[in-house]
């Protein structure tokens, strides 16, 4: 019995100590991650894939997922298994939810003698509710989109630059998960946690990878989760959980072709001074690198678990829009 309760306090002992050691880490990484506005900025140039693929390339990091990358990506294919992650079309307000999906019936079995049923759909899908995909033109900075189109080609009719439909060919590639709530050994993290490179050196580290040129990755924070659990919550009330800025250069050494997120990206509030949407900025604007926010990866980070691995076949088809700035959809996970 005595040799039992010393086994059970040295685990409780070695739990605490992980514990500390994990929250002194991220205290630590948070000091040492501490930027201003100008540090965004200076970022915003050093980062840049602006003219790499050409000064009139509209399609940016995309450009990585080559017909080699594609076929590497399709041998990732072993058990047969797919997983959505995209979240259901969220049709009731609430309050990350300011405008739900509408769909309205035009055609029902309620009819006589009708033999089709109809209906319209209608979404706003920016914003922390819907997946969805941002197109280059999303993000405008100093009165420029990626690769120094100006602002000015966006008008009532659309963007003339940038617009989603150059990504009608969709997203196959290989896909990554870093699962930082995961990683930290809790069920989701709480809004307004900042997520730093150094974790997710770590996930890789553990996850047993290397994220490499043409991957998508992304990036669970265990939004849904915690609204499962606790309900929905505002966000500019209480924040999300998200990159913070100083990960962007993490983005960039990987020369990943997209990312994405249970939410939208960004660590909110970011925690820099005059900057709301840092990771958004570096990403969309400077590096050319399109975003999947609002994904839903909790049954992606199941499926990653039971088969331990954390890579996978990502594929999606954006709505052809011309002059859209992003487009709903739903992302494939094939394992």
């Amino acid at each position: 019995m005595r040799r039992s309760i010393l086994i059970n306090d040295s685990l409780v002992m070695l739990f605490l100590a992980l514990a500390t050691a994990l929250c002194t880490g991220v205290v630590h990484a948070q000091s040492l991650h501490t930027m201003t506005k100008a540090d965004v900025e200076r970022l915003h140039s050093e980062l840049s894939n602006w003219g790499r693929w050409g000064d009139d390339d509209q399609l940016g990091a995309l450009n990585l997922i080559t017909p080699e990358k594609r076929k590497q990506a399709a041998g990732l294919v072993r058990e047969g298994v797919s997983v959505s992650l995209a979240r259901n079309a969220e049709e009731v307000e609430a309050a990350d939810n300011p405008d739900p999906f509408s769909q309205v019936m035009l055609k029902t079995g309620n009819e006589p003698g009708n033999q089709w049923a109809v209906d319209t759909y209608s979404v706003l899908y920016h914003g922390f509710a819907h997946t969805h995909m941002d197109s280059l033109c999303h993000l405008l900075y100093q009165g420029k989109m990626y690769n120094g189109y100006s602002q000015t080609e966006i008008t009532d009719q659309g963007t003339a630059k940038l617009s989603i439909h150059n990504a009608k060919s969709g997203i196959f590639t290989r896909g990554v998960l870093i699962d930082i709530p995961a990683l930290r050994g809790v069920e989701y993290l709480e809004p307004g946690t900042p997520i730093y490179p150094e974790e997710l050196t770590a996930w890789e580290n553990r996850a047993g990878l290397k994220v490499g040129s043409g991957d998508v990755v992304f990036f669970r924070t265990g939004r849904w989760a915690r609204r499962a659990a606790k309900g929905p919550w505002s966000v500019e009330e209480l924040g999300a959980a998200g990159l913070h800025a100083s990960c962007a250069k993490w983005i960039r050494e990987r020369d990943v072709a997209m990312v994405g997120s249970d939410a939208a990206m960004d660590v909110m509030p970011s925690g820099i001074p005059g900057m709301t949407h840092p990771i958004h900025l570096l990403t969309l604007n400077a590096m050319g690198v399109h975003i999947f926010d609002n994904c839903d990866l909790e049954a992606v980070s199941k499926t990653c678990g039971q088969l331990k691995r954390w890579d996978f076949l990502i594929t999606a088809a954006p709505i052809p829009v011309e002059g859209g700035t992003g487009s709903p959809l739903n992302p494939i996970a094939s394992f």
